[in-house]
């Protein structure tokens, strides 16, 4: 139900973007460090609202990768504390000893 609401909400704001671009067709100019351009209203707002959701995107995807790290690593505290691995020497212990072949008398 959540990414619905995203998709819905995503679509929306597209959309009153896309009515605001278009409404603002006019040359503007934009100055840069090393120049200016002029260049129509419309590519400064779509290419600023593009570049602003990718940056949002992209933080989002290194917030999500951090986020199952941390996961992957309490299910394996989880794992180790509710199943402890056998220590080392007990397994070698049983291989090395010899089967009891005394009998009592």
């Amino acid at each position: 139900m959540k990414m619905q609401w995203i998709l819905i909400s995503a679509l929306v704001f597209a959309l009153i973007t896309a009515v605001f671009a278009v409404v603002n067709v006019e040359p503007v100019q934009v100055n840069f460090m090393f120049g200016q351009t002029s260049t129509p209203l419309i590519l400064v707002i779509l290419t600023s609202t593009l570049l602003g959701g990718l940056i949002v995107g992209l933080f989002g995807m290194v917030r999500q990768y951090k986020l199952q790290r941390k996961v992957r690593q309490l299910e394996k505290q989880l794992q180790d504390a509710l199943f402890p691995p056998a220590p080392p020497h007990a397994a070698q212990d049983s291989e090395h000893t010899e089967p009891n072949t005394s009998t009592v008398h």
